[in-house]
C-alpha cells in the first residue's frame, strides 16, 4: 500500500502533461502510485499516460471510454486508489521539487490527519510565479491537527481538490465524490473540510497551478459557467443535511455569493447573451440561501445586495462608476506625484552645480532603516577619526530616532536629502542610496557588502529569478559604476564580488567595519546585555537566527523551539530572530525561555549576549564566528535551498561547527555537548581563519584612514593567533574574558602609522 494515490486527470494537456508527470514520479518521496485518467482526450494524452506507464511502475493509465468531465475523471482514479492519501494533480500542474517529502513529514508530524491543506503558487505563461494570497491561513503556528471550527479562515483559502491531501478512509467513509459539470471542486471541498474531525496546513508551496495564455477551461466563455449554480446546490444540500452543519451557512453564502460576482465580472467566462440569465439565477439563489441578520462586511454589502435583488443594469453601472472614480484618483495622484518629482529633479539639478562641501558625509543602509550595520560603524569612525567631517544618516522618520546625536537626521525624497546627495563629499551606503543619484566628478562612493556572500548576488541572481525578485540588472551594473570602493570582508568576498559586480572601483579588504563593537566590548558590557535581555545568571542563551526562504512567501520557524527548551532542560533559554524580510515574529509561543527578539535594533548586541549561535543558512554565521563562540547548522532543506537561490560556500563541507539535519538532530547536538566539543573548535577555528582574518576591532578604522586622508600605511592587522578573543559570557568558558585588542582607539600620529598591505583596484571582468 503506497503512501499516497496521486490522481491526474487527463483531457487536452497533451502539451502539459509530461512535465506534469515527470514532476511526480522525481519527488525524492518515492512512496506513491500514479493513476493517470485519460478522459477519452482527442489528443495524445492516453498514449502519453500508457508511456509512462511502461516505463514506470507506479504509474497506472486509466482510459475512460466517453469524455465525462474532470469530475468523474477524478473518480475514477479514486476508486483505483490504494494509498493512505489522496493527492489530486490537474494534468497542466506540476508539483513543486519535495513536495511529497514535506507533505509526508507534515503528516506524521501532525497526527495523520484527515486532510492536510498545503499552500500553491500560480505559474503565469509569462514565466512570473505568484504565490496563493491567502497563505497567511496556512500557518503552522498553533495547535494541530484541529477542526474547522477552530480555524474558520481556512474557507477563504481556494477551494479545489489539488491543494489538499485526504486521508482515503475518511474520504470512502464519508461517500464524497465529484459531480459532473464545471466548478466541481465546490461542492467536493467544502463538505470535505466541514466533515473533517482533523485538518493541518502546511505553509509550502506544494503546487505550481498553470495560468494558461488560451484553452484553459474556466478561461473558455460558454452555458456550462452556469453549472456553478447546481454546484452550490450541491453545497448546501449537504449542509442540510446535518443540523450540526448549520452554523456554516452565513459563511457558505458570503463566499458563494462572491464568487458568483466572480464569474459574472470576469469577461472571459460568461459571453454577453448569458449575463442576464445568471443575474437572474443568481438572485434566486441569493434569496434562497441567504442567512437574514447574518453579518455581511461593508466592503461587500452592497455587491450582494444588487446581486440578490438581481439589478444587472445597476451593477454594471456602479462597476463603470466606480472604475472611473478610481482612475480619476488615481489620475490625480499620479500627476501630483509626477509634479513633485519633476521639482526635486530641478532642485537636485541645480544643487549639482553648486560646489562640493568637502567637509560633508551621507550615510544609509539602505530601504530607508535605521542607523546600524556597517555604514553605521563607518559613521561612528568618521567621527572619531575624521572629525572636520559633518556627517548625516538618511533614514525614514520612523527610525529617526535611532540616529546617534550630533548626525543630521535625513529622509529620503525630500529637498534636503537631495541637497545633501548632490553636495557631500562622500557617500556611503549598503544597498543603494536612491536610483535617481548622479555621481558627481570629485564625489567619493563607498558601497559596504552586506557581509560575506553565502547566497549568490549581483550577476549570478540570473540564474535565481525567485531569489532576483525582478532586479534590474542594466541598472544594477550602472549602480556598481558609480561605487570608487567596496569594502570586502575578506577574500572569498573580494574574489566572489568582483566576478558578480564587474567595475572599476577599488576593492577594500580590510574586514567587516560591523564586527568592531563585537571585538571591542568588554565582560562588563557582555553582562550588561545579557541582564538587559532578561538572561538569568547562569543559564546558556541560544541566539535562533534563521535565514529567509525565499521560495516560500510565509515564513515559519524551522524548530519547536517549545520542544526544544523542553528537551534541552532549564540551563538553556533561546533568544529567536527572524530575517529583516520576514515580516513578523518567528514564534507565537508563550514560554519564559524563549524570547523574540526579532524587533530588538541591535543583532550585534545580541550576538554579544549569547553563548551560541544555531542558524541553518544566514550570513550572520560569518560575524558570529569573530567572537569565537560556538556555531550550530540545522540544515534543513539544502535542496531547496540551494536550488532557489544559489550557494557559494558548500556549509557541508566546510561547517562552522557541528551540523544537524533535522530538530532531533540538533537536540542531540546540545545533549551530548558536541556543540562546544574538541571537533567543534577545531572546525570554527578553520572558519574564522577563512573568513574572520581582519575582524581585530580596527577595520572602519582602516577604511577612513585610506578613503579620507588616503593613507597606504595603516594599522596592521592582529593575526588571529595573537588577537585578545571578544569576551565570553559569564556562562561559558569558549573565549578568554578581557578586553579588545584596541579598546579605544585613537588616531595615532600619520608618520607612525605601520605599514599593512595596499588595496585591490578592480578592472572590469565582465
Amino acid at each position: 500500500m503506497p503512501r499516497f494515490s496521486v490522481i491526474v486527470p487527463a483531457y487536452q494537456v497533451q502539451a502539459y502533461l509530461h512535465e506534469c508527470l515527470d514532476s511526480v514520479l522525481s519527488q525524492s518521496y518515492p512512496d506513491l502510485e500514479l493513476i493517470v485518467v485519460d478522459d477519452c482526450s482527442p489528443d495524445a494524452c492516453g498514449e502519453i499516460a500508457d508511456e509512462f506507464a511502461e516505463r514506470d511502475p507506479r504509474v497506472r493509465a486509466v482510459h475512460l471510454p466517453r469524455n465525462e468531465g474532470l469530475g468523474p475523471a477524478r473518480n475514477a482514479g479514486t476508486e483505483r486508489a490504494t494509498g493512505d492519501y489522496l493527492v489530486f494533480l490537474d494534468g497542466d500542474d506540476t508539483l513543486a521539487p519535495d513536495a511529497l517529502r514535506g507533505i509526508a513529514d507534515r503528516i506524521k508530524e501532525t497526527g495523520e490527519p484527515d486532510v492536510l491543506v498545503y499552500d500553491y503558487a500560480r505559474a503565469h505563461w509569462t514565466g512570473e510565479t505568484v504565490r496563493n494570497r491567502a497563505a497567511a491561513h496556512l500557518t503552522e503556528q498553533g495547535p494541530a491537527p484541529f477542526r474547522l471550527t477552530d480555524r474558520p479562515g481556512l474557507m477563504k483559502v481556494l477551494m479545489v481538490a489539488w491543494n489538499k491531501a485526504v486521508r482515503r478512509e475518511f474520504a470512502e467513509r464519508e461517500g464524497f465524490t465529484f459531480p459532473p459539470g464545471h466548478y466541481e471542486d465546490t461542492p467536493w471541498s467544502y463538505p470535505v473540510l466541514m466533515a473533517a474531525e482533523s485538518i493541518a496546513t502546511l505553509d509550502r508551496v506544494c503546487v505550481h497551478y498553470r495560468q494558461r495564455r488560451r484553452g484553459s477551461i474556466l478561461g473558455t466563455p460558454g452555458e456550462r459557467h452556469l453549472d456553478v449554480f447546481a454546484q452550490y446546490d450541491r453545497v448546501f444540500a449537504y449542509v442540510e443535511s446535518d443540523p450540526e452543519l448549520a452554523r456554516w451557512r452565513p459563511v457558505l453564502f458570503r463566499r458563494m455569493a462572491d464568487h458568483l460576482v466572480t464569474v459574472f465580472t470576469r469577461p472571459d467566462r460568461l459571453p454577453p447573451s448569458l449575463r442576464a440569465e445568471f443575474v437572474r439565477r443568481a438572485r434566486v439563489h441569493c434569496r434562497r440561501y441567504r442567512v437574514p441578520g447574518a453579518a455581511v462586511p461593508p466592503a461587500v454589502r452592497l455587491r450582494h445586495a444588487l446581486l440578490r435583488l438581481g439589478l444587472r443594469r445597476t451593477y454594471e453601472a456602479l462597476r463603470l462608476v466606480t472604475a472611473l472614480r478610481r482612475r480619476t484618483l488615481k489620475g490625480c495622484a499620479k500627476l501630483l506625484g509626477t509634479a513633485r518629482t519633476a521639482a526635486l529633479r530641478l532642485h537636485y539639478r541645480i544643487q549639482r552645480r553648486l560646489p562640493l562641501r568637502a567637509d560633508r558625509a551621507v550615510f544609509a543602509d539602505g530601504g530607508g532603516r535605521g542607523y546600524g550595520g556597517d555604514p553605521g560603524a563607518l559613521e561612528e569612525a568618521f567621527r572619531t577619526f575624521a572629525p572636520h567631517v559633518r556627517t548625516a544618516w538618511a533614514a525614514d522618520p520612523a527610525h529617526h530616532h535611532t540616529v546617534p546625536p550630533g548626525t543630521r537626521r535625513l529622509t529620503p525624497g525630500t529637498a534636503a536629502y537631495w541637497t545633501a546627495l548632490a553636495r557631500s563629499r562622500y557617500l556611503v551606503h549598503h544597498t543603494g542610496l536612491d536610483a535617481g543619484l548622479v555621481k558627481r566628478r570629485g564625489q567619493v562612493v563607498v558601497r559596504t557588502q552586506a557581509g560575506t556572500p553565502l547566497r549568490h548576488l549581483g550577476l549570478d541572481l540570473r540564474e535565481h529569478p525567485a531569489a532576483a525578485r525582478g532586479t534590474d540588472f542594466a541598472r544594477l551594473l550602472d549602480t556598481v559604476d558609480s561605487w570608487d570602493h567596496l569594502v570586502c570582508a575578506n577574500r572569498h568576498s573580494t574574489l566572489t564580488c568582483e566576478r558578480v559586480y564587474p567595475g572599476r572601483y577599488t576593492t577594500l579588504e580590510y574586514g567587516r567595519p560591523r564586527t568592531d563593537v563585537l571585538q571591542r566590548a568588554t565582560a562588563a558590557d557582555v553582562a550588561r546585555l545579557r541582564e538587559t535581555l532578561g538572561i538569568p545568571e547562569g543559564t546558556v542563551a541560544l541566539l535562533y537566527a534563521p535565514t529567509y526562504r525565499d521560495y516560500r512567501r510565509t515564513q515559519r520557524a524551522g524548530l519547536d523551539l517549545e520542544r526544544l527548551v523542553t528537551r534541552l532542560g532549564p540551563r538553556f533559554m533561546v533568544l529567536a530572530r527572524a530575517h529583516p524580510r520576514h515580516g513578523g515574529p518567528l514564534t507565537g509561543v508563550r514560554h519564559d525561555r524563549i524570547v523574540d527578539v526579532t524587533g530588538h535594533p541591535s543583532v550585534d548586541t545580541l550576538c554579544l549576549a549569547s553563548d551560541a549561535l544555531i542558524t541553518d543558512y544566514s550570513a550572520l554565521m560569518f560575524d558570529y564566528a569573530s567572537l569565537d563562540r560556538p556555531i550550530v547548522l540545522h540544515a534543513d532543506e539544502p535542496e531547496a535551498f540551494e536550488a532557489a537561490v544559489g550557494t557559494y560556500v558548500d556549509l557541508r563541507s566546510f561547517p562552522p561547527g557541528a551540523v544537524a539535519c533535522d530538530e532531533d538532530e540538533l537536540i542531540g547536538v546540545f545533549a551530548g555537548g558536541h556543540w562546544c566539543g574538541p571537533r567543534s573548535a577545531q572546525l570554527r577555528a578553520a572558519f574564522r581563519e577563512r573568513f574572520c582574518p581582519y575582524d581585530d576591532g580596527r577595520v572602519a578604522e582602516r577604511v577612513v584612514r585610506r578613503v579620507v586622508f588616503g593613507e597606504a600605511d595603516l594599522p596592521p592587522v592582529v593575526p588571529l593567533a595573537e588577537r585578545c578573543p571578544a569576551p565570553s559570557s559569564p556562562t561559558l568558558g569558549v573565549a578568554r574574558a578581557g578586553g579588545p585588542p584596541s579598546a579605544a582607539p585613537s588616531r595615532p600620529p600619520l608618520a607612525t602609522v605601520p605599514q599593512p598591505a595596499g588595496p585591490r583596484t578592480v578592472t572590469d571582468s565582465l
